[in-house]
């Protein structure tokens, strides 16, 4: 059984004052409850040996993307800091881009992947709204600066949040190559105009990000911005060789955001 936010914090002070390091300090104040927490799988769940995605530009206009993201914040309770559900809770535009919490989101060639561009770049790609999120890295940095294992890789590969966890310290964001972090600045709760009761709302001074829907992976059901692309977002094993992910990669020319920064991320792009 797992611990809540508030015990965890807890008990992350109590190992500060008694001198005790971090792991140990768990193992003897709470033991058997140090594993950060993710949903369990269902009989039916979908499994894999390394989850990957490709999203298909040919297929993912700016209509298509936009269905996604609301699909993808609507299923996981993302605010929208720009269109409070009250007038007492607006914020000013300046602040509107600092508040933002992002899961799903796009932005053109040049800040998705630069270092790729190039003076002669193919026209259509100046025009294109690329959907970007957590690359789900192989070798993720984020994990690896997380004081207190909020932050960790699923052996599928999924790079999992658990916020019950997250002490607000923000490293992972600093670490993150791609900003596809966001920190909770403001309560969340204002800026929702649906609540899914079946999706947790977040605290204050929490980080948060995409999780690939591992809520509905271990449902058996896709992503919800897989579901909602119409296939121009495909969900699957890359250690699977009939898989339709590796069937595309081997198909067709793809890029990857910031490869070339060694964290092997698993988000793929058809151009």
């Amino acid at each position: 059984m797992g611990i809540n936010r508030r015990e965890f914090l807890r008990l992350a002070g109590l190992s500060t004052l008694l001198g005790l390091g971090g792991k140990t300090a768990f193992e003897l104040l709470a033991p058997g409850q140090l594993e950060a927490q993710t949903y369990a799988p269902e009989p039916n769940a979908l499994k894999a040996k390394r989850w990957a995605m490709v999203i298909d530009m040919r297929k993912m206009d700016e209509k298509t993307a936009q269905k996604c993201m609301n699909a993808c914040h609507l299923t996981h309770n993302v605010p929208n800091i720009a269109q409070p559900k009250e007038a007492v809770a607006g914020v000013s535009p300046e602040d509107q881009n600092r508040f933002r919490i992002k899961w799903l989101w796009t932005e053109d060639f040049h800040n998705a992947f630069p270092g790729d561009e190039h003076a002669n770049l193919a026209e259509k790609l100046h025009h294109m709204k690329f959907p970007v999120l957590c690359n789900h890295c192989d070798n993720p940095p984020c994990v690896r600066v997380c004081p207190t294992q909020a932050t960790f890789r699923r052996p599928d590969g999924m790079v999992m949040m658990d916020m019950h966890r997250c002490i607000g310290c923000r490293y992972c964001m600093a670490a993150c190559p791609f900003g596809a972090r966001s920190f909770n600045w403001k309560d969340p709760r204002p800026y929702l105009k649906e609540v899914n009761m079946n999706y947790p709302t977040r605290e204050i001074g929490v980080v948060e990000k995409c999780t690939f829907c591992d809520e509905r992976v271990a449902k058996g059901q896709l992503p919800a911005c897989v579901e909602a692309s119409g296939g121009a977002m495909v969900f699957g094993d890359l250690a699977d060789p009939k898989s339709k992910v590796r069937e595309l990669l081997r198909a067709n020319f793809t890029l990857r955001r910031k490869a070339h920064l060694g964290s092997n991320p698993q988000v793929y792009y058809i151009v």
